[in-house]
C-alpha cells in the first residue's frame, strides 16, 4: 500500500495550520447573497493608494517582460526616503515573504524562535515550517494597568537558551494593536546575546502618533542584529499588489538574498511603491482619517460598555463580553465582515479594521443591530 502523501512531508508541514485570512467579498456573496458588504477585516487601508499611484498603474507597464530582480529604483527611492544605503535593504512580496526568509536563513531543526502570546500567525507558521521550535511567552495580564494584551519582554528574555536564534515582535502587534516605547525595546534588544536576531515588525509603523514610539531604523548601526520589517499593504493602501521591505545590516540583507525567490516583486508593484513613497500628502491624509476613526470607535465602545485593547494601528480589537463567533456571523448577514480572533486565544474578541467615517457609522450601526437582536432574543 502507497504512503499517504502526508506521510511524505516533513515534520513541520505535517502539524501545521494554514494562515487564516480574513473573508473575501466575495465569498460572502455566494454564500449568503449579500450585496452591498463592507469589508473591515484586513486592516486595510479603506482609502486605497494615491491619485498618482492609480495613474501609473492605468499607465503603459511592461508585463511581457521579467521586472527588475534587484528592485533598483525601489530600493533607490527607499535608500533616499529612508537616508539608509541600498545595501542594506531586501524586497518581499509582501512583509510576510520577508518573515519566511529570516526563517529559512536563521531557523532549522534544533533552533528556537521566541515571540509573545497573541503574536501575529506568521510568526509561528514560519518557525514550524522550517522544523524549528517555538518559544512563546505569557502576554502581559489583562488587568495590567497600561498595556493589557501586550508584550512582556522580561517574560521574553526568561525563555533565551543556547538554542534561541530568532526573536520576532510586532510594533504595533497584530492582532492586539499594543506597542512598546522606545525605551522599552531598545533596553530589551540591549539584553539579548548579539548572536541572536530581533526582528521589529513594523508593518504598521505609519499610523503610529505616540512621542513615545521607536523609528528602529537609526538602531541598526548599534546592533548588527536588528532586522526591520514594513509594508506597502496598509497605509500606502496596495495590499493586492504585495510589497514589502525589510532593513538590516548589508551582512544580514546579504543572507536573506540568497534565499529571496527571483523576481518576487512584480513590476507593477515596484511601480507603484517607488511612486507611492513620494506622496506624502496622501500618507498623512489616510493617518489623519485613521487617527479620527480610531478616537470615533474607542469613544463608542466607552459607551456600549465594550472593553478593547489599546491600539495605535489601523485596527480595534474588542471584547464582546461573550463568545464572538455569533455576533461575527450575524454581521455577515448584515453585509459587514470583521475579524474573529479566536485561532490567537481571543475567543470573545472581534477585530475591527478603522474605515472611513461613514463605514465606521456603518460597522457601529449593524453591531448594535445585532446585539440589541440578542438582548431581545434573551428576553
Amino acid at each position: 500500500m502507497s504512503k499517504k502523501f502526508i506521510d511524505l512531508a516533513v515534520a513541520g508541514i505535517r502539524g501545521l495550520n494554514p494562515y487564516l485570512p480574513g473573508k473575501p467579498i466575495e465569498e460572502l456573496e455566494r454564500e449568503l447573497g449579500v450585496r452591498n458588504i463592507l469589508k473591515l477585516a484586513s486592516n486595510e487601508n479603506p482609502i486605497g493608494p494615491s491619485t498618482d499611484v492609480l495613474n501609473v498603474l492605468n499607465g503603459d507597464l511592461e508585463v511581457s517582460l521579467y521586472p527588475d530582480g534587484n528592485g533598483f529604483a525601489l530600493k533607490q527611492a527607499l535608500a533616499k526616503k529612508l537616508k539608509i544605503d541600498q545595501e542594506k535593504i531586501t524586497l518581499g512580496n509582501g512583509s510576510n515573504d520577508i518573515l519566511d526568509m529570516i526563517a529559512r536563513v536563521f531557523l532549522c531543526e534544533g533552533r528556537e524562535a521566541i515571540f509573545s502570546q497573541y503574536a501575529f500567525a506568521v510568526y509561528p507558521i514560519a518557525t514550524q515550517a522550517v522544523g524549528a521550535v517555538s518559544k512563546i511567552s505569557a502576554a502581559l495580564p489583562v488587568d495590567h494597568p497600561s498595556m493589557p494584551y501586550g508584550h512582556d519582554l522580561d517574560a521574553m528574555l526568561s525563555l533565551l537558551s543556547s538554542k534561541t536564534s530568532v526573536i520576532f515582535i510586532a510594533n504595533p502587534n497584530n492582532p492586539t494593536g499594543t506597542w512598546l516605547s522606545k525605551e522599552e525595546l531598545r533596553g530589551f534588544i540591549e539584553k539579548v546575546p548579539s548572536d541572536v536576531i530581533v526582528v521589529v515588525d513594523e508593518a504598521y509603523f505609519e499610523y503610529v502618533d505616540k512621542a513615545e514610539y521607536p523609528d528602529t531604523l537609526q538602531w541598526l548601526d548599534d546592533f548588527p542584529n536588528l532586522i526591520v520589517t514594513r509594508t506597502f499593504s496598509k497605509i500606502y493602501g496596495l495590499a493586492s499588489l504585495r510589497v514589502g521591505y525589510s532593513v538590516c545590516s548589508a551582512e544580514i540583507a546579504d543572507l536573506l538574498n540568497r534565499v529571496r525567490q527571483p523576481f518576487n516583486v512584480n513590476t507593477p508593484a515596484l511601480t507603484a511603491a517607488t511612486t507611492a513613497l513620494a506622496d506624502d500628502g496622501h500618507i498623512q491624509y489616510c493617518a489623519d482619517i485613521n487617527r479620527e476613526g480610531l478616537a470615533f470607535w474607542k469613544a463608542s465602545c466607552k459607551e456600549r460598555n465594550l472593553p478593547f485593547i489599546p491600539t495605535v494601528g489601523n485596527f480595534i480589537t474588542v471584547d464582546m463580553r461573550q463568545n464572538a463567533m455569533p455576533i461575527y456571523n450575524a454581521l455577515l448577514r448584515e453585509g459587514v465582515i470583521v475579524r474573529p480572533v479566536a485561532n490567537y486565544g481571543l475567543d470573545q474578541h472581534l477585530r475591527i479594521t478603522i474605515g472611513t467615517a461613514e463605514q465606521n457609522k456603518r460597522c457601529l450601526d449593524a453591531l448594535d443591530n445585532v446585539l440589541s437582536q440578542q438582548n431581545t432574543n434573551s428576553l
